[in-house]
């Protein structure tokens, strides 16, 4: 993957997988981008930023009304 714009097409998908592993408490979530690499072929700076992402947006994707 290289474009910004095929990272955004799979935000969506990368996002679900991250809360599911999250609930599950299996892995460290500081520590999941090496999985992203490898479920979603990214390279190391595509899986470090949508992590980042994922955790910087968390709260608000999460917040309770």
């Amino acid at each position: 993957m290289s474009a910004m714009s095929d990272m955004d097409a799979i935000k969506d998908e990368v996002f679900l997988t991250l809360d599911r592993v999250r609930e599950s408490g299996k892995i460290n979530m500081f520590g999941a981008a090496p999985y992203l690499q490898e479920w979603f072929g990214l390279n190391r700076n595509e899986a470090r930023f949508l992590l980042g992402e994922w955790m910087r947006t968390f709260n608000e994707r999460h917040a309770v009304a």
